[in-house]
């Protein structure tokens, strides 16, 4: 995706989230930050980005998100039900009314029959909206991980509409 496609993306999000009186904070694994630096990259993003955590190991996920063990143990990592725990953990803990979440595979190793290289899950959480989506990207390590950063990004247009 061209920058300047991603820029106007990551600008209507802050009018978005400034017009309502808003905050955004991440919770990321497999994209290990990628999400942060994009938002980041908008001159004034302090106005409503908080910042995020990056928990790529469960203990990380467990303990500065609050995903219950159990929730891991049942379903893994890569979940629904793990990545709408980080959102909701993320935004509660870090103090924010929207969080965005993503846990996936980025590969090249790590990849199962059930859950292959490229399996992402990524979750929106805002005071009206509870959702996740599961996505199958293609690439290598890198392009997964941009793919999932722009996912997460471009998926508050259909939740905060």
């Amino acid at each position: 995706m061209q920058w300047e496609l991603r820029t106007e993306m990551i600008e209507w999000l802050a009018g978005q989230l400034l017009d309502r009186g808003w905050s955004l904070v991440t919770a990321e694994s497999c994209t290990g930050g990628l999400i942060g630096s994009e938002l980041t990259n908008l001159s004034g993003s302090s106005e409503w980005y908080l910042g995020g955590v990056v928990t790529y190991s469960n203990a990380l996920k467990q303990s500065l998100l609050g995903v219950p063990g159990a929730v891991l143990e049942e379903h893994g990592a890569v979940s629904r039900e793990t990545v709408l725990a980080m959102a909701e953990g993320a935004a509660s803990r870090l103090g924010a009314q929207c969080a965005v979440a993503v846990s996936g595979i980025a590969g090249p190793t790590g990849g199962s029959e059930e859950k292959p290289v490229g399996t992402v899950w990524v979750a929106w959480v805002t005071p009206d909206t509870r959702d996740a989506e599961l996505f199958h990207f293609d690439g290598d390590r890198i392009d997964i991980k941009r793919q999932s950063a722009l996912a997460a990004i471009a998926g508050f247009s259909s939740r905060m509409d």
